[in-house]
């Protein structure tokens, strides 16, 4: 087990961040690593918030790793491998089937709902 922890703040602009933590407040800032199946990111930075223990970690996304399908980036600890945390872009074609798939199921559940409801209120008096 990892003795930092990873938990994200938010993604704009095309720039990942998150917050980094360390279980020990005088640990040592963490070496970074973060990795694309393609290639390692490198303008990845850490700068420290002013509280021990604690850094906020930045990923710009490469522009030519954004494009139609998945793309998985995965954060880890340089020293020991270990992965802290990852985030994942989807776009294009694989979205759009993503997303009618999940409508079609909240279409389904809706009419469930609706049979049940009015089921409910024939046999109430």
């Amino acid at each position: 087990m990892s003795v930092y922890t990873v938990t994200k703040t938010r993604f704009t602009e095309g720039v990942w961040e998150g917050l980094v933590a360390a279980k020990e407040a005088d640990a040592a800032p963490p070496e970074i690593a973060v990795t694309h199946p393609e290639r390692s990111l490198g303008a990845v930075s850490l700068s420290d918030t002013g509280t021990p223990g604690r850094w906020v970690l930045r990923v710009p996304v490469p522009a030519d790793l954004i494009g139609d399908g998945v793309q998985t980036f995965v954060i880890a600890d340089a020293r020991s491998g270990e992965t802290l945390e990852s985030f994942t872009l989807i776009a294009g074609e694989a979205l759009g089937d993503d997303i009618r798939a999940e409508m079609a199921l909240l279409r389904a559940e809706l009419d469930l709902l609706k049979c049940a409801f009015r089921r409910h209120c024939t046999e109430t008096p």
